[in-house]
């Protein structure tokens, strides 16, 4: 991300008395000049600031799923290394499957409620346990509207087919990624709901092209080596016996993103697969255990690769 200087107003430049305070993302630049008391303890309150202003409050929104009493871990408030970061968004119109339950998608009960927050909080308690990365238990919603995505690196889009990004919106999103977070979407099927999620995210980047992810990418090989990948269904495959949606074009899934000018993967899309219902359901007994266990993998490499790359 984009290093930024930050100096405590009224103080002293000294080439003696320099402190970095590195927040996500984020060197924060403190001069201090050590002959003052004064200084001194200004300076540690904006340490204290910065180093935790990033933790944002947890606040829970209106589910889609029967959600809204699902249990907070005891540790909520604890502060992590990593945060599961959801992005809400608004939908399209409801003729492309579009819903706002409470009224308004900031309020939640939006598509980009689905599975939340059981998948949110399945996927971090994996974190937790099958990497040494210190997850929140809880996760944070993003409203890109609200300009501190940038606090939050990783950012989990669902149904994206089903989107409609505005304009200032796409412009945050393109920032947010181009300054070194990292975008996943997932849950989107067919050829409809992937030509909605297009409209939004050429707006994001107009000049970046989508390319299937290879193999040997990287991204597949963080913490497991995925070759041998195959379609992870929704929870719909309990009622269908089916693994794909909408119909013909639902059938072959695919792992694209957008590349920076490195080579490294900003935007990872899970087209044709549910890698959320596989969180959701990871301790389903009617699920099935090889569906959660590969999404489950994805994600902690998607995370992996994020904060590595």
């Amino acid at each position: 991300m984009r290093r930024e200087f930050k100096t405590v107003p009224g103080l002293r430049r000294s080439p003696r008395s320099i402190l970095w305070v590195t927040t996500l993302g984020k060197d924060v630049h403190f001069p201090i000049h050590f002959r003052r008391a004064g200084a001194i303890a200004v300076a540690l309150l904006a340490v204290v600031s910065a180093s935790f202003a990033w933790q944002r409050q947890f606040r829970k929104y209106p589910t889609v799923e029967g959600y809204d009493n699902y249990p907070i871990p005891r540790d909520f408030e604890e502060p992590g290394e990593w945060t599961f970061g959801r992005l809400m968004y608004p939908p399209v119109g409801r003729i492309y499957g579009g819903f706002e339950i409470a009224g308004d998608w900031t309020n939640g009960g939006s598509n980009w409620a689905m599975d939340y927050p059981r998948s949110d909080r399945h996927l971090s308690a994996a974190v937790r346990r099958l990497s040494r990365i210190h997850a929140r238990s809880v996760e944070i919603v993003i409203n890109l509207d609200d300009g501190d995505a940038y606090d939050w690196p990783f950012l989990y889009g669902v149904e994206v087919g089903h989107w409609n990004l505005t304009d200032a919106q796409a412009r945050a999103l393109r920032e947010f990624v181009l300054r070194g977070g990292f975008f996943m979407c997932d849950d989107f099927h067919g050829q409809i709901e992937w030509d909605v999620f297009v409209e939004s995210m050429h707006r994001v980047f107009p000049d970046r092209p989508i390319l299937d992810i290879p193999n040997n990418d990287p991204i597949f090989h963080t913490i497991y080596d995925l070759d041998e990948r195959f379609q992870v269904p929704g929870a719909l495959v309990l009622e269908t016996h089916l693994t794909y949606e909408k119909g013909e074009t639902g059938k072959v899934p695919h792992w694209r993103g957008i590349y920076d000018d490195r080579g490294r993967v900003m935007v990872a899309m899970c087209h044709n697969m549910d890698l959320g219902d596989s969180w959701e359901h990871a301790d389903n007994p009617l699920y099935a255990e090889k569906y959660s266990a590969l999404g489950i993998r994805i994600g902690l490499n998607y995370i992996v690769y994020s904060m590595t790359h």
